[in-house]
């Protein structure tokens, strides 16, 4: 957060299955919710065969509104804005409808947003946690379905079908084989998506999110977090035959199962499974930042979506929690020497754990590890995927000297390969030497460095720096060799 920032902005996304308030806190790279409250009102059921706003749901929604309006209000929120999807895009009492809320909400700007302007935000919404994001992105709703070609960190073209889960569900009258023929005459009409072969599938959307929870739950994957999971595309096909065709009480009594999306869970499957078979992804991904997390960049924080996310919450974290902001750029500097052969993702990834490595200096010393661990691991949003997440993760957990057997570490060793698992150990005992070196002061590391070649790990002392010798930095010197398969040594200069 920008510091002396205590600005609150709150978006409203009023979609065809549900209505949803976030308020966001602050001016932040990474959108920081703090309050976060959604309603299942289906209000586009029924819109293919009447053209109108489901009456119940309508009623609904002015009590919920109400509530949400209260509550932007009692926050102090500004800018409060709603925005109005497909079903109230495309309803014939939706300019009835939006003019009872206007009625009811004085002052507070209703947007109906159209099929490229929903794209638009969905698109940087994504963007937001993977500016490198380079494929289609699929953003499923209740009454449509937005794809949006995404390439240099820059939307290109889009489109909007009518294939949101409650639609397709009207149109297909609730018969599974009919949505797939639709779904595929559908997605068939969009030529440039044959461009995209090959390249990943980004998906955004509270059914999309519902396949997730429920792969999550069903393969005992190690961690609970939607955002930025992933599955190969032979791996979301699968997933997608299971879940459109697995007997209702079978998700039922998945742990964690969302319940409320469960009738919506076969159409989201079968629109996925015929994108997969249309686009053949490298892998597919979850996204939960979509539509409000892009309304909230281009809006509120504009003025840093140029910055990096995963080094903008790392630096956030530093400023917050850590003892010096000055030691982190010297430590990126000390512990160059042992990858040499890097490349700029693990590049980044050491940034952003160099960073956030004194992190848990408050914490009790007991549960540094711990706590320090599960606090990386379990980030809300952000731009770290899973793996990504793990590596930090394990890398500060070692750096306050963890165990490598021990239980919470788990997450760790079933997400990451054995090479960035090694290296993430690596780094994180190079970070505990240089702790022990310095005892966290930056002019204390100034005057050592490590020096890595095929004789050995060599620790060098400038002169003036031999007070910082001891028993402990020896022992954690031979920790660092002992990984990297080297012998080691601590060199000074020759006393005169």
């Amino acid at each position: 957060m920008t510091a002396g920032t205590h600005r609150r902005s709150a978006v409203v996304d009023l979609g065809s299955n549900s209505v949803r308030l976030v308020v966001f806190d602050g001016v932040s790279r990474n959108p920081i919710t703090i309050f976060n409250e959604k309603s299942v009102l289906r209000l586009g059921r029924g819109l293919n065969a009447t053209g109108r706003l489901n009456e119940g749901g309508v009623g609904m929604a002015m009590q919920v509104m109400d509530r949400f309006y209260a509550i932007a209000r009692g926050m102090e929120a500004d800018p409060f804005e709603i925005l109005a999807t497909a079903a109230v895009r495309d309803a014939s009492n939706g300019p009835e409808f939006v003019a009872a809320l206007r009625a009811r909400m004085p002052g507070v700007p209703i947007r109906v947003l159209s099929g490229e302007e929903e794209a638009d935000y969905s698109a940087t919404g994504v963007l937001a946690g993977l500016p490198e994001a380079d494929g289609l992105v699929a953003d499923i709703g209740g009454g449509s379905l937005e794809l949006i070609r995404l390439s240099g960190g820059q939307k290109h073209e889009a489109c909007t079908l009518r294939l949101g889960v409650i639609r397709l569900n009207d149109r297909a009258e609730g018969d599974l084989q009919k949505a797939r023929a639709i779904a595929d005459a559908d997605i068939a009409q969009v030529d440039w998506l044959d461009t995209l072969q090959g390249r990943p599938l980004y998906l955004v959307g509270g059914a999309f999110r519902a396949l997730a929870r429920l792969q999550i739950a069903r393969t005992n994957y190690p961690l609970n977090i939607v955002h930025l999971y992933t599955l190969s595309g032979d791996a979301a096909k699968e997933m997608a035959d299971w879940a459109a065709t697995a007997p209702r009480r079978t998700l039922d009594r998945l742990p964690g199962a969302p319940r409320k999306r469960l009738d919506d869970v076969p159409f989201a499957a079968i629109v996925l499974r015929r994108l997969v078979r249309r686009l053949q992804p490298t892998r597919v991904v979850f996204c939960v930042d979509g539509l409000r997390e892009g309304w909230y960049m281009r809006r509120v924080a504009a003025s840093v979506a140029h910055l990096d996310p995963q080094e903008a919450v790392a630096r956030e974290m530093c400023a917050r929690l850590g003892r010096s902001e000055t030691l982190p750029d010297r430590l990126m500097n000390w512990t160059a020497p042992l990858f040499a052969d890097e490349s700029a993702s693990s590049r980044r990834l050491r940034r952003a754990a160099c960073l956030l490595s004194d992190i848990g200096s408050y914490d009790h010393p007991e549960y540094r590890a711990e706590q320090t661990y599960l606090r990386i691991l379990r980030m809300q949003g952000v731009g770290f995927d899973h793996p990504a997440r793990a590596a930090v993760a394990l890398t500060l957990a070692v750096r306050y000297e963890a165990e490598l057997g021990q239980d919470f570490l788990q997450p760790s060793r079933l997400l990451l390969p054995s090479e960035d698992y090694i290296r993430a150990v690596t780094l994180g005992l190079a970070l505990r030497l240089a702790y022990t070196v310095c005892g966290g002061t930056a002019e204390l590391l100034d005057g050592t460095w490590i020096e890595k070649t095929a004789q050995g790990l060599a620790l060098h002392l400038a002169g003036g720096r031999s007070a910082v010798r001891g028993e402990s930095v020896r022992r954690r010197l031979d920790r660092l060799a002992e990984i990297l398969s080297l012998p080691a040594r601590i060199e000074e200069p020759a006393e005169s």
